[in-house]
């Protein structure tokens, strides 16, 4: 069975719209979306909800990250038939979000191990994805939502430490080691240049027929107890590398190597060249993801799918 248009919780019967919560490590995989001949997140899950439903199953996310980009508050949805939610949990005493939640943990950490290596994968590759994908939350999903277009906003955090006292090797894996120590106040002026609504296009590997156009909400970098320089952003949405080349500019601020304006002057410039320098993806999390209340998720997703198309 194959579901083709977008759902709505009907417990009466048809299709439900299921929203996963989840988190995941980047590093084992080649990004969020599914590429032909390479193991992706976005890949991993629809594989381990095709092995639950036995029928293929396309999933919807807030946020597509790069290449060992990782989330700690990623959403999803995908389409589902009532008896497919309810089935999972007939033979247990647990209700149908934690039966299925629970479910799908099983295939993702256990039952995927033979499909990976028939894919091709070594052992130690099959073992680094062990546990890589966590499920924080099943639940059938208000009316109207949509994981990608009801979104108000996604926030991102990139950690970089500009101190070799403070480069932890435990923390190696989500952590930026930066020789040159930075210069965070005109890291933070240079942010501040382009917050609002803008043309990210010098900032952005521009998808065909998509806007570069998006509203930058926060843009900071904070000095913590530990030393780490942590960079926060948040907008209604990001482009294709948006963050990552944000975040690279502000390290030539950082140095000096930049004026604290140059950032602003890149972004009015609406060109992208070999001066957009791009920060490495290990550092870089998907935090949060933000919805407005359930009255208002059909309205938003139909305002942002327009302004997107």
């Amino acid at each position: 069975m194959t579901i083709e248009r977008p759902a709505v919780p009907n417990p009466d019967g048809g299709p439900l719209r299921i929203r996963l919560d989840l988190s995941y490590d980047g590093a084992p995989f080649a990004g969020w979306a599914t590429q032909p001949g390479l193991v992706t997140v976005q890949g991993t899950l629809e594989v381990s909800l095709a092995v639950l439903f036995r029928r293929p199953v396309r999933v919807t996310v807030a946020g597509r990250t790069d290449a060992g980009v990782h989330a700690r508050g990623q959403v999803v949805h995908f389409d589902a038939a009532a008896d497919e939610w309810t089935g999972l949990a007939r033979s247990t005493d647990l209700p149908p979000d934690e039966a299925f939640r629970r479910r799908l943990r099983g295939v993702l950490n256990r039952e995927l191990t033979v499909p990976l290596k028939e894919a091709g994968l070594s052992r130690r590759a099959v073992e680094a994805m062990a546990g890589a994908i966590e499920v924080h939350r099943a639940s059938l999903a208000p009316e109207g939502f949509d994981a990608r277009f009801s979104a108000l906003w996604r926030r991102y955090s990139y950690r970089i430490a500009d101190n070799q006292q403070g480069w932890d090797p435990l923390q190696r894996g989500t952590t930026l080691w930066h020789k040159a120590e930075l210069n965070e106040a005109a890291m933070n002026e240079a942010a501040s240049g382009v917050l609002g609504v803008q043309d990210f296009l010098s900032f952005c590997k521009p998808r065909e027929r998509a806007t570069t156009v998006r509203e930058l909400q926060e843009f900071t970098f904070t000095r913590r107890e530990d030393g780490i320089l942590e960079a926060r952003l948040k907008a209604d949405a990001f482009c294709h590398n948006m963050v990552r080349s944000l975040i690279g500019g502000s390290l030539l601020v950082g140095t000096g190597e930049r004026a604290p304006g140059w950032l602003a002057e890149r972004m009015f410039a609406r060109v992208r060249d070999s001066k957009s320098k791009l920060a490495p993806p290990h550092p870089l999390v998907l935090e949060e993801v933000k919805y407005p209340g359930e009255a208002e998720l059909r309205a938003r997703a139909e305002a942002t799918r327009a302004r997107r198309e």
